[in-house]
């Protein structure tokens, strides 16, 4: 499924990250890039279940929220400091010329046959996705490039039959917004505009809930319904990039759209079989979640990655998202997280899953690569709500992250394992008799790595990144 594939690349680490960049970068000196519209003017579509009325996002005075950074003094810039910049920036340069020479303007690059993939639309999703990194590594003339291409893209022409609502806003609607909010460049916002109002139509459904996919043919007909059975990640997963765009644009009706779907969820949070939590699935068409499985990795991640930014994003004025992510988080921590056996007894948490059943609740130990989010997010949720013990809880998932790809001779996590909780959060030592992997040859600690690949997933070193900037630890 293309929620498994999806990166953060977009707004990497959500609003909160871009207000930081914005804050310690010079002023933008936008090129001026002549705006092209697409053949589709979408704000015209005509709808089938258009809105009573439109609510606007809050004009409140933002609320002074935590410092969320370390002091300053923390972080020393020295010479190795400059010389992983610079290594990072090689990498990021060696991979961004190979898309331009083998794959420019397609979605992706598959790297051993050295050709083009559409897997997004055929919306340069790679070119887009990777705007703000430009900006940020200073490469202006590769952003005055992308700009150009993508100004003449026309974003109502394409092979598919219909686009992921959640693929598209997170990378092609979150990749132009980043670039414009770093950049000034007001080509981008016009596109990011048209995007949206694109993005807009998946809500023509009865209940203004959208659907996994924007099929045109439905949509032109009149045959759009919310998802019976439909990751709960996906419509909860467009609230920054719709927020953002109802702020940059003044039209409320991005931020309306979204938001409905976060007060559906408000009102089935706590009826759930795990209250607090929302199941993988949810009938977003009935508007009930009665499934029976819970998870912060695969299918539901980002619906609660995306509260504590959404609290930043609106500078705290409405209670809701904080509430959410309290609640949620607690959940979480509570049954989801638990600490492993290794060899060294460390003090870290993996986050594992949980099924509901007549016996009551099933701890599943397997972990994702996906889940490694969470460290960053309970650090990020923590600062935000002044919660010290949820900064602990972000600090032990990002260690054990960083554990488990130490843990293998490459370096790299794999991206679903298996390790073996222990009875206790508070201690725990190492009892070699109780380690039985499925394979001998897999290091001591883990039960399994049932999922060997690497799909370069970002979300560990998102984390990590996340709570050094939190803590200034250069653990």
């Amino acid at each position: 499924m293309a929620l498994r594939r999806r990166s953060r690349a977009v707004l990497a680490t959500g609003a909160l990250m871009i207000i930081l960049i914005i804050l310690h970068f010079p002023a933008p000196s936008p090129i001026i890039v002549p705006f092209i519209p697409g053949s589709v003017n979408w704000s015209k579509f005509e709808q089938f279940h258009p809105v009573d009325s439109i609510k606007p996002p809050p004009t409140d005075r933002p609320q002074r929220l935590p410092s969320v950074q370390a002091d300053q003094s923390l972080f020393k810039h020295t010479e190795l400091t400059e010389q992983r910049r610079a290594a990072v920036r090689d990498e990021f340069l060696r991979s961004y010329n190979a898309y331009k020479e083998f794959a420019w303007m397609m979605d992706e690059l598959a790297p051993l046959s050295g050709t083009g993939k559409t897997t997004f639309g055929g919306w340069a999703a790679t070119l887009v996705d990777s705007f703000d990194t430009l900006w940020i590594m200073g490469l202006q003339e590769e952003f005055k490039e992308a700009t150009i291409a993508i100004s003449a893209m026309d974003f109502s022409v394409t092979k598919e039959r219909g686009i992921n609502v959640f693929e598209t806003t997170i990378r092609h609607l979150g990749g132009l917004l980043g670039a414009y909010d770093l950049s000034g460049e007001p080509t981008l916002l016009q596109k990011a505009r048209e995007v949206g109002e694109m993005l807009y139509v998946a809500f023509d459904t009865p209940n203004r809930l959208p659907g996994f996919w924007l099929n045109f043919e439905d949509a032109r007909n009149g045959r759009q319904v919310a998802g019976t059975n439909d990751p709960s990640a996906s419509p909860a997963s467009l609230t920054l990039e719709m927020t953002r765009l109802s702020q940059l644009t003044g039209d409320p009706k991005f931020y309306d759209a979204a938001d409905r779907v976060i007060r559906f969820l408000d009102t089935v949070q706590n009826d759930t079989q795990l209250p607090g939590m929302w199941p993988l699935t949810v009938n977003f068409q009935d508007e009930t979640a009665e499934g029976d499985t819970f998870s912060i990795g695969a299918l539901a991640d980002s619906l609660y990655e995306y509260l504590p930014k959404m609290h930043a994003l609106l500078g705290g004025v409405d209670p809701l998202y904080e509430r959410l992510y309290l609640t949620s988080a607690d959940v979480v921590i509570n049954n989801l997280l638990y600490r492993p056996m290794v060899p060294d007894n460390a003090d870290i948490l993996i986050a594992g899953d949980v099924w509901v059943n007549s016996q009551g609740l099933s701890l599943n130990p397997d972990s994702q690569h996906l889940s490694c989010f969470a460290g960053g997010m309970f650090g990020l949720g923590g600062r935000l709500t002044g919660n010290d013990s949820h900064v602990e809880v972000g600090k032990k998932l990002a260690r054990g992250c960083g554990w488990v790809y130490n843990a293998f001779p490459t370096g790299i996590m794999p991206e679903i394992y298996g390790m073996i909780p222990c009875e206790s959060v508070e201690s725990c030592e190492w009892d070699e008799s109780r380690w039985k992997p499925d394979d001998k040859s897999i290091p001591k600690g883990l039960s399994h790595a049932r999922d060997p690949r690497y799909l370069l997933r970002p979300e560990a070193i998102e984390s990590i990144f996340i709570m050094y900037r939190i803590t200034g630890d250069t653990e």
